[in-house]
């Protein structure tokens, strides 16, 4: 395709903030099928070829994309996701990154590539004349480092919710992502300590989804970039601790038309809603368990899910009820919107955000009407009072949610073949490692009375 003057304009305009701003390196960013970031990097005086014509990439050595035969790929940059890497402050080391689309050997849109999925999805839904806007809060854990460098599952503190410690490291390093991620224009709306010692919380402000998964893959990456020179180790594994809370990404979501009016508010709607958005909800708990092992894909995540530790555990949905899987917090006009509880930052936030706007927009589309909100805490009902209510329960491994999603047209429409099989392959043999593991709990427990 030629060119147009647009992108001559902003390859030129690229090519002078390089320059100007003295960059040395160039990373080509995009994610594996887990969500991982992957990056190939290249002087900057490499980076106008680049431009032109992406940079070549071995598809068989990236998790989930293709095979030996069909290996031969590019990663294209993306001109208006170039963004200067404010904690590469070293002269001789400044590093700019781009995020990528992936095409085939054939000049194609490589259809493992978790962002086209969100892409498609997202184009699904502008031609229905929605725009979907998500606001993800987005929780790690700090840990403490061994006098070899190497990460141990002990907090750089043992403050709690909301808690502010005088010249605390972890004040530092939530203040320093901050700062950083601000100079790159991502919205970080407010930052704060979590429940659990060693716990933090970076919340982004409401933007369309595949820009906001753009920079949750970003953000990911300087997270752990900022607190390794506060000289501690980042993670997202969503339980790393026994007996406090795990880490969750509860995201806001929402509708809205291509001018920014709010789709899902009605002020004479039931509870303030529009029933676009109670279908939305009847949409996100009919699919609840057939998405979980996307929002929630690793066998730790279901250590987190459990009832006790304001994790979801019942499909439900509340306006006040904080143990309901959906949420839907006080505020409306422009601030409408429903909370999804149980995705975990440690999962693909492409592939994340497109089964939620699928569950949704079919629960639109086929007029599934949502059950009455809960606002009695689930965590201490009866099983025979849950029952009554017709409140059922999430998957409670990741083989159980991997089974569910292997029956489901619509999650696998959504990822499309590849992803799908690629998908239940790799995680059916975390699974399978998982499950043969003796572990010391076992050991402890049973080696001296069997």
């Amino acid at each position: 395709m030629t060119p147009t003057k647009s992108d001559h304009e902003e390859k030129d305009a690229v090519l002078s903030a390089v320059k100007k701003e003295n960059v040395k390196f160039v990373e080509m960013q995009f994610s594996d099928i887990l969500g991982t970031v992957k990056s190939v990097s290249i002087p900057a005086q490499r980076l106008e070829k680049a431009l032109d014509e992406g940079v070549f990439i071995d598809g068989s050595s990236i998790l989930g994309y293709a095979t030996i035969e069909e290996s031969d790929m590019r990663a294209v940059p993306i001109l208006d996701s170039f963004l200067t890497y404010p904690w590469s402050n070293d002269d001789r080391m400044k590093t700019a990154r781009f995020m990528c689309k992936i095409f085939d050997h054939n000049g194609n849109r490589f259809k493992g590539d978790p962002r086209y999925v969100l892409e498609r999805m997202m184009e699904k839904a502008k031609e229905k004349g929605y725009v979907f806007n998500v606001g993800p809060e987005f929780e790690f854990f700090l840990f403490k480092l061994d006098g070899d460098n190497h990460p141990i599952p002990v907090p750089n503190d043992v403050g709690g919710y909301f808690d502010l410690m005088p010249l605390d490291t972890g004040e530092m390093v939530r203040k320093d992502i901050m700062m950083n991620f601000d100079r790159m224009n991502f919205d970080v709306e407010a930052s704060h300590h979590e429940v659990a010692p060693g716990q933090h919380e970076v919340d982004l402000e409401y933007n369309n989804a595949l820009t906001l998964a753009d920079r949750m893959v970003t953000l990911k990456y300087g997270i752990k970039a900022i607190a390794s020179r506060h000289g501690l180790h980042a993670t997202f594994m969503p339980k790393p601790l026994f007996g406090v809370n795990g880490s969750g990404m509860h995201v806001h979501q929402s509708f809205s038309t291509s001018e920014g009016n709010n789709l899902f508010d009605d002020p004479s709607g039931k509870y303030g809603l529009s029933d676009i958005a109670l279908k939305y909800i009847g949409g996100l708990l009919a699919h609840a368990k057939e998405t979980c092992a996307i929002l929630a894909s690793y066998v730790n995540s279901y250590k987190r899910l459990v009832p006790g530790y304001e994790a979801p555990c019942y499909i439900s949905w509340a306006n006040r009820n904080r143990s309901a899987l959906i949420r839907v917090p006080a505020g409306r006009g422009s601030k409408s919107r429903v909370e999804l509880r149980n995705p975990d930052p440690a999962g693909n936030p492409y592939l994340q955000f497109a089964v939620m706007l699928a569950a949704g927009t079919d629960g639109i589309e086929h007029k599934i009407e949502p059950p009455e909100p809960v606002e009695k805490d689930i965590y201490h009902m009866s099983k025979d009072e849950r029952a009554r209510l017709n409140i059922e329960s999430l998957p409670e491994s990741l083989g159980n949610a991997l089974s569910i999603m292997s029956g489901s047209t619509l999650v696998k429409d959504t990822l499309g073949d590849h992803i799908f099989n690629h998908y239940l392959h790799i995680k059916t043999e975390e699974w399978d490692d998982y499950r043969i593991h003796v572990t010391d709990w076992e050991v402890n427990k049973f080696l001296r009375v069997l």
